[in-house]
């Protein structure tokens, strides 16, 4: 025996439905505005973890050339104020060039986790109304 279709006093027939049909396209909208949300997300960090790989692999390369200038200039000092001349310029250089590169790298990461949410804010826009 099949059951008797729900009726709402005072309803239409077929409102319901309509209704129903008007909330699943609003569900099946935000589910899509999700997806693309998701995929811009994914696409900026994407790119920001490759420049932020470009950028480490550059200061790896460059410290490791400074390491080996130096290493060439303390082999080639001929008095030990020389080389404690040639180790403090280096020790000096290289404090300064991680402080440098540190800031960098923080202020990459900083831009990367702004520009990956920034699809998002408009969801969280319309979800807080």
């Amino acid at each position: 025996m099949a059951p008797d279709p729900i009726v709402f006093e005072g309803a239409a027939p077929g409102a319901l439905a309509v209704t129903m049909m008007q909330q699943f396209d609003q569900i099946q909208k935000f589910g899509q505005d999700n997806v693309d949300a998701a995929m811009k997300a994914f696409g900026t960090v994407s790119k920001g973890a490759q420049a932020i790989a470009v950028e480490a692999a550059d200061y790896a390369k460059k410290s490791f050339e400074q390491s080996t200038s130096t290493l060439e200039k303390l082999v080639g000092a001929k008095t030990l104020d020389k080389a404690f001349e040639v180790h403090s310029d280096f020790v000096k250089t290289a404090y300064e060039g991680f402080v440098a590169q540190s800031t960098k790298m923080g202020e990459l990461y900083a831009n990367l986790a702004k520009d990956a949410f920034k699809p998002y804010e408009g969801l969280v826009a319309k979800v807080a109304k």
